[in-house]
């Protein structure tokens, strides 16, 4: 299923789980777990970030985030307490500028699923 979805007044095809409203969904800042809340800040701030691999370019492989050109996602890593490892949550932001994202979306579940972090 393709759907239209308007992101940062551009409209760009989804492919994935998408509801009938024809987006993603969304969630607010204040209701992500503190880690996430407290890398988004990181995100806007330009870092330091905890992880090596937190800014690296997401790729959309799942494609369940709108399509966009190679480059235009990085992720970042929310932390897990008691994980020794990365864990499965991130954010993923879009834009030309890292710091200044165009968008952000959280997953908890390792990419299965996202939901736009509402600005």
């Amino acid at each position: 299923m393709v759907v239209g979805l308007l992101l940062a007044g551009n409209l760009v095809q989804a492919r994935g789980p998408v509801d009938a409203a024809g987006s993603l969904g969304s969630v607010a800042l204040s209701v992500l777990p503190p880690e996430a809340q407290q890398t988004q800040r990181l995100i806007h701030a330009g870092g330091p970030f905890p992880s090596s691999r937190d800014g690296v370019v997401f790729g959309n492989y799942e494609r369940v985030l709108p399509r966009r050109e190679r480059g235009f996602y990085r992720e970042y890593t929310v932390p897990t307490p008691g994980t020794r490892n990365r864990g499965a949550r991130r954010i993923v932001c879009g834009g030309a500028r890292p710091a200044q994202p165009e968008a952000c979306f959280y997953t908890a579940d390792h990419y299965a699923s996202f939901k736009a972090i509402a600005p």
